[in-house]
């Protein structure tokens, strides 16, 4: 009986020892780990020395950012500049006891390993701060035991080389954080649109809760997980007394918003701006300009191009929506699994589809007759009733191939009655806005929407202008002796060269003749047949060589009569140069869009030189500016651009409409003596818009962007120049008429008028007022057609190349 306690004894000791033994031979193990891998771990000069990849970024004048460039889009930021509470709320959320631990929390290690074996699988890591720094900047995220020991070592490694403020530093930069946001900074940006220190405790509880899964923490795409994760991070803070009850409390009901997109998303209002800025420092900078922090400071107006963007993209909605619902997109099944609802499985599809702007995608989950019930992106239902549905509601249930369906992708759009249902246009569209004195851009949109199209149509589409090309044959006129009340004939002419080795013969638009008119009214009512008259007398050869004086080089037009109707193609910007010609007095302007260009640093490393218009020669002569401005004023009030007058009621508006033969080109250019706006509308590939003309299509936009743009302008007008005679209640509408000295004052004959000879081989033109659709015959050079592919600029003026050529294709 005594021989049995001693076996237990034996076997128990050798139990010990086989432990002690497996411990000791472990430890060797890690030892001789440890011993192999430390030294070949990498170098703490890249931690210690951090550069950051800082994307390209893009403000407006006023400081607003337009756009970025670049895989990581972070904002730098040092730890003694991060909010005290974000930091608070990160070590709540992630590391409770950074300041205490080296680098491993052993105590979180061991609460790890004893859940990742009773679960049977690799669940949790307990990464400290150090340790996720280690991985961000050298590690892979597989969870593999290698990768885990690496780590370790790394973060001890950190630690002996890094304050616990430099690792923070290291960390609140470099986390990835969902929506391409890299950092704490950057992510206040984006998902909230403010500045990190501009937070609710709320929203630093929100980015906190983050670095653990961005994706699955979203608040844009999860906003219910983001709200668990959210409260968890709140409860953390309250216990470790880094805000009180009532903070919480005022946390815990705060209402999380996301801002619907961010200003570093193509779909923005300075996606057109931003790429310009992009294209035009790759030729000197190449791939640093995505990861060297460069800032461009444009001339942009961050109001200026909201409205622009608002403007631009109404006008054009509008017009695609009355052509008729082109039905949705596509159709998605909407079973549900077992474990879902509806709205889930509709939120998986959304990764298939762009939301462009405020054009947003969504899935229909119910419809009938008097109600769509959709889902958007970041799952808010959206409920399109009323007159709201009348553009699409014989299409509900029914319609066949555009019926819209449970399942059903649509566009919606958020106007000031609600919800409608809309659609991504095949039209598209240009807006520019110029400082005329300076020639500064203030707002620029180069087509409906940049992710959609990012082809550029203010500075690279050449289309015909129609009748608002027609001031630069008058004001030509008035060069060659003509005056507002010389009188000309409307009435039919015809020409030789036509298309079939005939006569050509224009027409006005209405088929009606005015008999003799005044060159005051023929301008004011855009007559076809006078202004071909004028350039006729004057011949188109001179003509060529005056209009050159607005910025446009000779070799963009050919000798014919039909220049006079719009028919050599110019590009959004020209017109806005040339414009800018009368709005300023007679003086041309370089069109320019950055201001100055810095480094990371803001070390500045380049900066425009602003040179103010009226201290360089006029390049016309300042009465024919004036005298031409008046024109344009009348054109504006009494004219086919009077809209602008009867919604504005500003006296010193000037501009012209512009619509192009079957309407294939609308135009209105028009502006003060402090900003030209021109719009453009069109399709890429041409084709008719209908029996639209510049009066209702372009001109409506120009008028919902400059009720913005006056709003902070007083009215002004500029002043008589030296050389000038006014005749009291003189013009056709009983206003002040204006004459160079010594000119004949009154009505006189154009007969009289001293002329070159005009010239044979015309390009045939079909009638259209403010029209211009060329026929090329065997004399003249064939019409190139514009689209989207276009990716030369066959008339780019020289005073903006560096501009045209960074961004072409």
């Amino acid at each position: 009986m005594e021989f049995k306690p001693k076996r237990k004894t034996s076997i128990i000791a050798r139990l010990f020892l086989l432990i002690i033994g497996l411990i000791i031979a472990g430890v060797g193990v890690v030892g001789v780990m440890v011993m192999v891998t430390y030294p070949k771990l990498p170098s703490m000069d890249e931690l210690r020395n951090y550069q950051p990849k800082l994307p390209l970024q893009v403000f407006s004048a006023d400081g607003v950012l337009l756009g970025q460039f670049g895989q990581e889009h972070r904002i730098y930021i040092d730890y003694q500049d991060t909010p005290k509470l974000l930091v608070e709320a990160i070590l709540s959320a992630e590391d409770e006891r950074f300041f205490e631990h080296g680098g491993i929390d052993f105590l979180g290690i061991l609460r790890a390993a004893i859940g990742n074996i009773t679960s049977g699988h690799l669940q949790s890591g307990a990464s400290t701060i150090t340790m996720q720094v280690a991985r961000n900047f050298f590690l892979t995220t597989q969870k593999t035991f290698t990768r885990k020991f690496n780590e370790i070592l790394l973060a001890y490694k950190i630690e002996h080389s890094l304050t616990k403020e430099q690792i923070l530093t290291l960390y609140i930069n470099q986390i990835y954080l969902g929506q391409r946001a890299y950092g704490f900074a950057e992510a206040a940006e984006t998902y909230f649109g403010k500045t990190v220190d501009k937070l609710t405790i709320a929203e630093y509880a929100v980015l906190a809760g983050l670095p653990k899964a961005p994706s699955a923490y979203n608040p844009v795409v999860n906003p219910k997980r983001s709200h668990e994760r959210e409260i968890y991070v709140l409860g953390r803070m309250l216990k470790h007394n880094y805000i009180t009850q009532e903070q919480y409390d005022t946390a815990v009901a705060q209402k999380i918003t996301v801002i619907k997109g961010t200003v570093k998303d193509s779909t923005d209002a300075g996606g057109y701006v931003a790429e310009m800025a992009r294209q035009y420092l790759y030729p000197t900078y190449g791939d640093d300009v995505y990861t060297k922090g460069f800032k461009v400071y444009t001339t942009v107006n961050s109001k200026l191009q909201q409205a622009a963007y608002a403007a631009l993209r109404k006008g054009i909605l509008n017009y695609d929506m009355s052509r008729g619902y082109a039905g949705p997109e596509k159709r998605v099944d909407l079973t549900t699994p077992d474990d879902s609802t509806i709205d889930q499985t509709a939120l998986g599809e959304f990764d298939s589809f762009n939301d462009y702007g405020d054009l947003l995608a969504a899935i229909v989950l119910h419809v009938d007759g008097n109600e769509i019930d959709a889902i958007i992106r970041n799952g808010t239902h959206v409920k399109i009733t009323g007159k709201q549905l009348d553009p699409v509601r014989k299409y509900l249930g029914g319609g066949e191939a555009k019926q819209i369906l449970p399942g059903s992708v649509i566009r919606v759009i958020q106007g000031t009655n609600g919800w409608q249902v809309g659609q991504l246009p095949q039209t598209q569209g240009a807006l520019v806005a110029m400082n005329p004195n300076t020639g500064a851009i203030l707002a620029l949109m180069g087509g409906y929407d940049f992710t959609a199209n990012s082809f550029n149509h203010v500075m690279q589409a050449n289309r015909q202008p129609g009748s608002s090309f027609k001031p630069f044959i008058y004001s030509a006129a008035l060069d060659k002796g003509f005056t507002t009340e010389t009188v000309i004939d409307d009435s039919q002419v015809c020409f030789p060269g036509g298309n079939d080795g005939g006569a050509w013969c224009p027409k006005n638009d209405d088929g009606q003749f005015l008999g003799p008119i005044t060159l005051r009214q023929a301008l004011t009512l855009s007559r076809n047949l006078v202004t071909v008259k004028i350039l006729n007398q004057i011949t188109p050869k001179a003509a060529i060589s005056y209009v050159s004086k607005f910025g446009f080089p000779e070799s963009q037009f050919q000798p014919y009569l039909t220049m006079a109707l719009g028919a050599n193609e110019v590009t959004p910007i020209q017109m806005a140069q040339a414009y800018a010609v009368f709005a300023n007095g007679g003086y041309l302007t370089q069109p320019y869009f950055i201001s100055k260009i810095t480094d990371a640093n803001g070390n500045v490393l380049a900066q425009t030189q602003v040179v103010n218009a009226n201290t360089t020669p006029p390049v016309i002569d300042k009465r024919n500016a004036f005298i031409m401005n008046s024109i344009l004023k009348d054109v504006a009030k009494y004219g086919t651009g009077a809209r602008a007058w009867r919604e504005l009621h500003r006296s010193d508006v000037g501009g012209k409409t512009g619509t192009t033969n079957d309407s294939k080109d609308v135009w209105f250019d028009g502006y003060t003596p402090d900003i030209v706006t021109i719009t453009w509308v069109g399709y890429d590939q041409p084709k008719t818009l209908g029996r639209q003309f510049g009066a209702t299509l372009a001109l409506p936009i120009w008028i919902d962007f400059m009720r913005v743009a006056l709003a902070n302008l007083p009215e002004r007008q500029l002043p008589m120049p030296d050389g000038i005679v006014s005749e009291p209640e003189g013009t056709w509408k009983g206003d002040t008429e204006y004459y160079y000295v010594g000119s004949p004052i009154g009505k006189h004959d154009a007969s009289g008028m001293d002329s070159e000879d005009s010239v044979d081989g015309e390009i045939a033109i079909s009638d259209n007022d403010n029209a211009s659709g060329v026929k090329a015959n065997s004399s003249s050079p064939e019409k190139s057609n514009n689209s989207a592919d276009k990716a030369t600029n066959s008339g780019k003026q020289s005073s903006i190349d560096d501009i045209i050529e960074s961004i072409q294709d």
